[in-house]
């Protein structure tokens, strides 16, 4: 490789990734926290499950009836969703087939557009979007930055920019290092300089998680970029707008059945169904299931779902039954007949979520999260220590300064403000009637915005990293005592009741918090240096502005 191509990539990689430094650390650090998604909702809720998937374990006949004398579903399609495991599914009833819709009931679930809402398939108890909104959906939807969905897709857009310069930082990285990627590995020197010191990190431990890294870039752009920013320049420009042909195409319309219009006499039961289908494809777990035409002639019931990944990683399997004579009218086996579309897919997304080997791979997953987060402060870092020279303009060096007291005050304070939105859900959300989303928001971005402003204008990295540990971990240490207190969920009673997502929960942060006072306590600070004249960073403080 010449000089000149070798300098390009070099530079390329630095420039892209000091552009989406902070971005990117919100999107590990929020995303290393929503593989436990789940667990989270149940610590939240009080409403602890084993694992599986509860929509196939539930009474749908019991369902159906309640549902019935509730909103009316005569003569609509319902269907019934789990992509998470939690108690709660995703129920939509479409509008009845064969009326008008009147203009007084429009959006209602009798005679009006249909609706959508949250089951609890314990009590049946229901719940709209802001009565089930979670912190663990909101650190989710933070991953890919979906509460900045200010004009269209516009969060999703910024998270599709962000993962293909990701990409692309990864592998000019690799190119970069390749000649030396093996020696370098084994090199670290704590004791020389300030530059050889963040290097030696950020190259080791970018290597160590580089298969990682490269994985979650890849898989990242297809989920981000492929599903949900080109979709829809796909239907308007290849499919000239069509969209139920772009989703039929890509596997993703529903089937359509005829509404006869008349109604199906005697009793009908959809547990027989799902019973049937157990015993047919007794490792098939069902994550959908769809009613057409209910109560009507024309009465069809899907179950679609996925193999256990411990006989088949990738599937994606359905059957549709006629109601009127139970007869199998569609058949995908989830063991055999998987396209190359739902296996390549299947892949991605179970690469991506990591849902396929229990909470073990979950702990590996959080842990290379948070090294990557170490890696990119690391790289901002290397960019300030390379720039922090003599032969800069004392104006160049303070501006440097200054965008790194803010990258890093951003990005750290993080971890006190999780740790403390944690806290405060416990405390200020027992009332049923109080606005989840709401209070989630405030609490999460003010306290950001405010530790933030702080950190920044303290104008010290050292300090920064310091009290972020050490308030972070003070924090967390809350987190599995009010839980105890308030919930009556201590970690030894969860843990002998079985409850292990709840617990999982407690203990990760009780791990954290110990282990961040234990190394913030072995920090030392020096005080900030103001003056512009002066380097923005001495050595002694960038030793210790360890990510």
């Amino acid at each position: 490789m010449s000089n000149r191509i070798y300098n390009i990539l070099f530079h390329t990689h630095t420039i892209s990734g000091i552009v989406i430094s902070v971005a990117l650390y919100v999107i590990f650090f929020a995303g290393s926290f929503s593989f436990f998604r789940d667990e989270i909702v149940s610590w939240e809720r009080n409403e602890s499950i084993s694992e599986g998937w509860m929509l196939q374990e539930m009474d749908f006949d019991l369902v159906l009836d309640t549902l019935e004398t509730r909103k009316g579903i005569a003569k609509t399609d319902v269907a019934f969703n789990q992509h998470y495991d939690e108690q709660r599914l995703g129920v939509t009833i479409s509008a009845p087939k064969g009326a008008e819709v009147k203009e007084g009931e429009k959006g209602r679930g009798r005679g009006g557009r249909g609706n959508f809402f949250y089951l609890n398939t314990k009590n049946l108890d229901t719940y709209d979007y802001q009565e089930s909104y979670s912190f663990g959906e909101f650190l989710y939807r933070l991953h890919f930055f979906a509460q900045l969905n200010f004009f269209g897709r516009s969060g999703y857009m910024l998270a599709g920019i962000i993962a293909f310069f990701f990409l692309f930082a990864v592998i000019t990285g690799v190119i970069v290092h390749w000649k030396k990627i093996i020696s370098n590995f084994y090199i670290f020197r704590p004791n020389n300089s300030v530059k050889n010191l963040w290097t030696d990190a950020h190259t080791a431990l970018g290597i160590i998680g580089l298969p990682y890294q490269f994985m979650f870039a890849l898989t990242g752009v297809y989920v981000i970029v492929g599903l949900t920013v080109m979709s829809p320049a796909i239907i308007n420009y290849i499919y000239e707008g069509d969209q139920e042909k772009a989703f039929s195409d890509f596997g993703y319309s529903p089937p359509k059945f005829e509404f006869v219009g008349k109604p199906l006499e005697g009793e009908f039961s959809v547990n027989d169904l799902l019973a049937e289908t157990k015993e047919k494809w007794p490792e098939f777990h069902v994550h959908n299931a769809s009613i057409f035409n209910y109560g009507d002639e024309g009465m069809h019931v899907q179950f679609t779902g996925k193999s256990d990944y411990n006989k088949k990683f990738a599937s994606a399997g359905s059957i549709t039954y006629r109601m009127l004579d139970r007869e199998i009218i569609a058949e995908k086996s989830p063991f055999q007949d998987v396209s190359y579309l739902d296996g390549a897919r299947a892949v991605i997304l179970r690469l991506h979520f990591g849902d396929f080997g229990g909470k073990g791979l979950k702990l590996v997953y959080f842990a290379l999260g948070l090294l990557t987060c170490f890696v990119i402060i690391s790289g901002v870092m290397i960019w300030l220590v390379a720039r922090d020279k003599k032969h800069v303009s004392p104006a160049k060096r303070k501006f440097n300064a200054w965008l790194v007291w803010f990258y890093l005050a951003g990005c750290l304070s993080m971890f006190p403000v999780t740790a403390f939105t944690f806290v405060m859900i416990k405390v200020g959300l027992q009332d049923p009637g109080v606005d989840r989303m709401g209070f989630i928001f405030q609490t999460f971005f003010w306290s950001w915005l405010a530790l933030t402003l702080i950190f920044t204008f303290i104008r010290s990295n050292a300090i920064t990293n310091k009290f972020t540990l050490i308030l972070g971990g003070t924090i967390g240490l809350a987190v599995p005592v009010v839980s105890g207190v308030i919930s009556g969920n201590w970690l030894w009673i969860t843990l002998k009741n079985g409850q292990t997502d709840i617990f999982l929960v407690d203990a990760l942060w009780l791990v954290i918090s110990v282990s961040a006072l234990m190394i913030g306590a072995k920090m030392k600070t020096k005080n900030a240096d103001s003056e512009p004249s002066k380097p923005a960073v001495s050595r002694k403080e960038s030793t210790l502005a360890v990510g």
